[in-house]
């Protein structure tokens, strides 16, 4: 999961992680209001939150990717565990976050 400050921001990430199949999805929400200390001083702002659908084995890869695109210097990337689930929609997850060869 991670925030960002606009919608146009958030579906490129979001777009640039399924894109390279690093998540099966990504959902953009918003916008949210946070409130947050930042250099010192009481911050607000609107933000749009993204949420993958990934793999623990693709996160690395995953937050690599967010880190690389997102405009803040600290940007908030968590791993968020899913504990139990529809087992069609977590293999679904694990197809989908295997990168595919073009060629085949």
């Amino acid at each position: 999961m991670t925030t960002i400050d606009s919608r146009a921001a958030a579906e490129s990430l979001a777009r640039s992680a399924v894109d390279a199949r690093l998540a099966a999805c990504a959902q953009v929400s918003g916008p949210i209001y946070s409130t947050y200390w930042w250099e010192g001083a009481v911050e607000n702002a609107e933000e749009w939150r993204v949420d993958f659908k990934t793999t623990a084995e693709r996160y690395p890869a995953l937050e690599r990717d967010i880190r690389e695109h997102h405009s803040y210097d600290v940007p908030e990337v968590v791993l968020l565990p899913i504990l139990a689930g529809n087992p069609g929609y977590l293999s679904w997850i694990s197809e989908e976050t295997v990168r595919k060869d073009s060629a085949t």
